[in-house]
């Protein structure tokens, strides 16, 4: 029996997955009631620790994204008008219905992505590997082209 023949990893492949993933979590989103700008800040300040100063997050986000500062403020100000997150003395923290946000969407995405990653723990640390080092190289790169 014949495998399937695969491309090698490539800006193609890693663009086609994240879109497929993208098609995955927009109606995910969408059901919540959150931007993905919004996903990604609620995530990363779960996963970071809480509270965090704005300026930090900010950055953060834009290193781990690359959206705008404006559009990432503008997020974070929605959130907070929301209640899913307090500002406090330059500090952004997830209020409990911010981390209940979070951990719904997260469960939600765990539900759909279940069968997506059941791979042997040694490709996926492969995979996580060459990944990292190409987003590590592509931010270089960048950060040499912002002091250029």
């Amino acid at each position: 029996m014949q495998g399937t023949a695969h491309q090698p990893l490539n800006p193609q492949v890693i663009g086609q997955a994240e879109t497929a993933l993208g098609a995955l979590l927009g109606p995910i989103l969408t059901e919540a009631g959150c931007t993905f700008e919004q996903w990604v800040i609620l995530a990363l300040i779960e996963t970071g620790g809480s509270p965090v100063e704005r300026a930090q997050l900010i950055a953060r986000v834009i290193d781990a994204r690359k959206f705008a500062a404006a559009d990432v403020a503008a997020a974070i100000a929605k959130l907070t008008a929301d209640g899913l997150l307090s500002s406090v003395s330059g500090t952004v923290g997830l209020t409990d219905a911010g981390h209940d946000l979070h951990w719904r969407v997260r469960g939600r995405i765990n539900e759909v992505t279940s069968g997506l990653f059941d791979f042997p723990a040694e490709d996926l640390a492969t995979a996580g590997r060459v990944l990292a080092i190409i987003t590590d190289r592509a931010n270089a790169f960048l950060a040499g082209q912002a002091t250029a």
